[in-house]
């Protein structure tokens, strides 16, 4: 059965923790993003999020960070894979908005 309390590490070297999963399903915790194109060193950042609780364990999930280096913002949306005998597996997809100047640049401003 998936716990997502605790560290978790993508292949490009990223880490993000939660630290608490209440009994709803809302979770908070921390990114620590190894990536970034922003012109300001990174900073761990806050993230808070909620995951459905379903009785196989293998739940899917969503959470936002606030970059405090960034005039941006990520979500994340997931699931959780526990195979017997093999270690919990994330599998997430994200969008990152990023902050433009006006209206006329919006078509740039997510990926």
């Amino acid at each position: 059965q998936c716990n997502l309390i605790g560290w978790w590490k993508n292949d490009l070297g990223s880490k993000m923790h939660v630290s608490e999963v209440n009994n709803q399903g809302n979770f908070l915790g921390e990114y620590h993003t190894a990536v970034s194109s922003a012109q300001n060193p990174i900073e761990p950042s806050p993230l808070v999020g909620s995951q459905h609780l379903d009785e196989d364990g293998q739940c899917t999930f969503g959470f936002t960070v606030n970059w405090k280096f960034s005039d941006s913002t990520a979500v994340f949306v997931g699931q959780c894979f526990a195979e017997k005998g093999e270690e919990e597996v994330l599998q997430t997809s994200w969008l990152l908005r990023e902050k433009v100047d006006s209206q006329t640049s919006n078509w740039k401003a997510t990926r």
